[in-house]
């Protein structure tokens, strides 16, 4: 039976996980509930090598790879992409959950301040809470008011043999634009990465969409593209199915840090988070130890700081900017924008992909990719800062 708590996190995934252990570690009476806390984790995770954490063990990494980009040309990313072994990433995470409560039981809904409600009838309280379970965010329950854009992809696993016309040894795909599917209609890419072990993911993705590109589309288009490539697919393989939304409003529940892809930490240029909540997450937990003495009201207030500085909120909004501009693109003109980003400088583009804090950096980058593009390009850049947010992608005509 769980007493009250200083901090009590709600999902048990990479973030919750990595967020309950470092407040355990600073001698906070921490519990982590999940409706199943030991199930595996079994989406694929990457980030690029620079990223990775100092005290991530070796094993954790289960694949390196140089990172191309093909979109009306080649480009070499210049840095290494990093894909982690999903179990052993796991098993780090809860092996660093000594001294936390760990508790199995869906969240319904928040009772009161410092209090949760289980699916069961209990409640469990701490001095403050933190939702942390994901796109599902249990612990906000404030009401879309319109669809949201997703990023959606269908891959399936096979042998590194099987994937030789796309990738060789040491590389990965990170994205390839051309129309190779055969498809008109709305943009996809393929993405082909290394596991370890021989093993190597083939993805076509959906970057963002209001809504998602249904599955099923993407799943043809795979297919397509990979019998183009003289790739044929073996029976049985193992597949993965992916959709999440990339535009969530920030989580704004009184009383509750949002943290991870409930922040949402999620960028809405590439869907990637875990660097992010990784980093944060001690720096999180500093913040709860340091301020619950003066109270939960300024721990939870320094924490969201934490989470969401000025100059992170600025840089998010940039980024939905550019998240509008792609989702109002012709769908024709998205490879030769990509071409675009992927020619600027090497800082420019690192700082747009990985700085959540950066404004003069993210602002450089902005004005770097204007100044190099065409008056037609830069219509469609400007474009949707001026707009309210596109409705919906479903008057876009491609078969589904």
């Amino acid at each position: 039976m769980m007493g009250r708590m200083d901090v009590l996190v709600v999902g048990g995934g990479p973030a919750g996980t990595a967020l309950a252990g470092a407040c355990g570690r600073l001698g906070l009476s921490t519990g982590l509930v999940d409706v199943a806390p030991d199930r595996p984790w079994t989406a694929t995770y990457g980030m690029w090598s620079r990223e990775l954490p100092a005290d991530l063990p070796a094993d954790v990494v289960a694949a390196r790879a140089a990172g191309r980009v093909t979109a009306l040309t080649d480009h070499q990313l210049g840095w290494d992409y990093a894909v982690l072994d999903v179990p052993a990433l796991q098993r780090h995470l809860t092996d660093g959950l000594t001294g936390v409560t760990v508790r199995a039981g869906r969240v319904v809904g928040a009772a009161e301040a410092g209090a949760i409600t289980l699916a069961d009838g209990s409640a469990l309280s701490a001095s403050v809470i933190v939702d942390a379970g994901g796109q599902a965010r249990p612990l906000n329950a404030r009401r879309q008011r319109r669809t949201r854009a997703a990023q959606t992809a269908y891959g399936v696993f096979v042998d590194e043999a099987v994937a030789a016309p796309l990738i060789g040894p040491g590389e990965a795909l990170f994205m390839d634009w051309r129309q190779d599917h055969g498809e008109p209609g709305w943009p996809t890419f393929l993405y082909v990465v290394p596991l370890g072990g021989g093993r190597v993911l083939l993805e076509e993705t959906s970057l963002a969409r209001r809504p998602g590109l249904p599955l099923s589309t993407l799943r043809r288009r795979l297919y397509a593209r990979l019998a183009h490539h003289g790739i044929t697919v073996p029976d049985g393989v193992p597949t993965e199915k992916v959709a999440f939304p990339v535009d969530q409003p920030r989580h704004r529940a009184r009383g509750v840090l949002g943290f991870g892809a409930a922040a949402p930490l999620i960028h809405p240029a590439t869907g990637f988070s875990l660097a992010a909540s990784l980093k944060l997450a001690p720096q999180v937990a500093a913040a709860f130890a340091e301020h619950l003495p003066d109270g939960p009201d300024r721990a939870l207030a320094a924490a969201r700081n934490t989470v969401w500085p000025l100059p992170a909120r600025v840089v998010h909004h940039v980024r939905r900017v550019g998240l509008e501009a792609l989702l109002r693109m012709p769908p024709a003109d998205v490879p030769g924008f990509f071409e675009q980003f992927f020619a600027l400088p090497d800082s420019h583009r690192w700082t747009y992909l990985t700085a959540r804090d950066d404004v003069r950096g993210t602002l450089e980058a902005m004005t770097c990719l204007f100044r190099a593009s065409n008056s037609r390009l830069r219509g469609l850049l400007v474009k949707p800062a001026l707009l309210p947010p596109l409705q919906t992608n479903d008057r876009e005509s491609s078969p589904a």
